[in-house]
């Protein structure tokens, strides 16, 4: 392997870089981004922060306009709600097919998962809290096996999910959403496919809900 294959394998993605970046708010709504300004901050070629930009385009979280580079794309609550909606379909599913192909290795990172979350509620641990939602969407997405529906809510999500990472850090959500996970994963590990599908729906039309409140 030469230099420049070792040092292209050692770099971080740059896509999944800035995608985490523009998830966290690190970049506003309506934020330019420069390819220059990107390359030189992520020490990345200025082709690859082209592909880079490409990509995320692709998955609805920037937009490209003619002659002005490309901006971080705003996404009204009202398209949230539309995602979210759609998104009810598909993670209801992924719930389904979670519980009905549970392994042994699923069950114990379940357990752990819910175990992590309870413990981030009860400590005020909202930021840690978010990111463990995140992983438990991950964790059933890959014990569904269903990779075409996995594939639509990886990027439904990552449009959404600048909204809901504002729920999260709403007074109280967390004591109400905390018991909607928590009752997705005992169903799954009940092996129970109706409980898991109809637990994953309450938790999403509650987002719904809330969403429509900050309409």
């Amino acid at each position: 392997m030469t230099v420049a294959e070792q040092n292209a394998r050692a770099r971080p993605d740059l896509t999944a870089q800035l995608r985490d970046a523009i998830l966290n708010a690190e970049f506003a709504p309506h934020q330019r981004l420069v390819e220059a300004d990107i390359s030189a901050q992520y020490g990345a070629t200025r082709a690859s922060v082209r592909t880079t930009l490409l990509t995320l385009a692709g998955e609805g979280l920037i937009e490209r306009l003619p002659n002005r580079g490309a901006r971080v794309r705003a996404i009204s609550i009202g398209e949230a709600i539309e995602i979210v909606e759609v998104r009810v379909g598909l993670e209801s599913l992924c719930a389904r097919k979670a519980a009905e192909n549970l392994t042994e290795d699923g069950s114990e990172e379940l357990r752990a998962l819910r175990a992590a979350l309870v413990t981030a509620v009860s400590t005020g641990d909202l930021l840690g809290y978010s990111r463990l939602n995140q992983d438990l969407d991950r964790l059933l997405r890959a014990l569904s096996g269903h990779e075409v529906a996995t594939l639509l809510l990886e990027r439904l999500q990552a449009q959404s999910a600048r909204h809901q990472f504002r729920l999260g850090f709403l007074p109280g959500r967390a004591a109400t959403s905390a018991p909607e996970h928590t009752a997705i994963i005992d169903a799954v590990l009940a092996q129970d496919p109706g409980a898991a599908e109809a637990a994953t729906r309450t938790h999403l039309e509650g987002v719904i809900a809330l969403l429509r409140t900050m309409d």
